[in-house]
């Protein structure tokens, strides 16, 4: 197991969670409308992976779960825009990459699998520390 593997992991998930958070006013209706269709793609994507077995089901999961952590707290910080709001919004992005390389280091056997958890493990803290760094300026 190498970083070059965790790090293209990290970084295709922390791509696919990307979204900016562009500064608006929500109507209520405009933020429950949104709230709907975010719970409407997790099931979506839930029942894609209803048909996958073993980790990669896992893995699958473990992506919508995060696509959605990621889609509410970008939507949280839509409607009310703040530092605090941005930081939850990135560490929600760390805690879904690290949920997602945690599975898949599942497929690895013997000391590489507690290498790449430790790595995983890693990323996640120096995303969450980078995130609270960031916090401040």
């Amino acid at each position: 197991m190498n970083k070059f593997y965790i790090s293209s992991i990290l970084v295709a998930f922390g791509l696919v969670f990307s979204v900016s958070a562009i500064a608006q006013n929500m109507s209520k209706d405009e933020h429950e409308a949104a709230e709907k269709s975010i719970v409407a793609e997790y099931k979506l994507d839930k029942a894609k992976c209803e048909s996958l077995t073993g980790n990669a089901e896992d893995i699958c999961m473990a992506e919508a779960k995060g696509k959605e952590k990621v889609a509410k707290a970008e939507l949280e910080a839509k409607s009310k825009p703040s530092k605090e709001a941005t930081y939850k919004v990135n560490v929600a992005k760390a805690e879904a990459n690290y949920d997602v390389a945690k599975e898949k280091c599942d497929d690895i056997k013997g000391n590489d699998h507690e290498v790449c958890e430790k790595e995983a493990k890693a990323a996640l803290e120096k995303a969450k520390s980078d995130a609270k760094a960031n916090q401040h300026h």
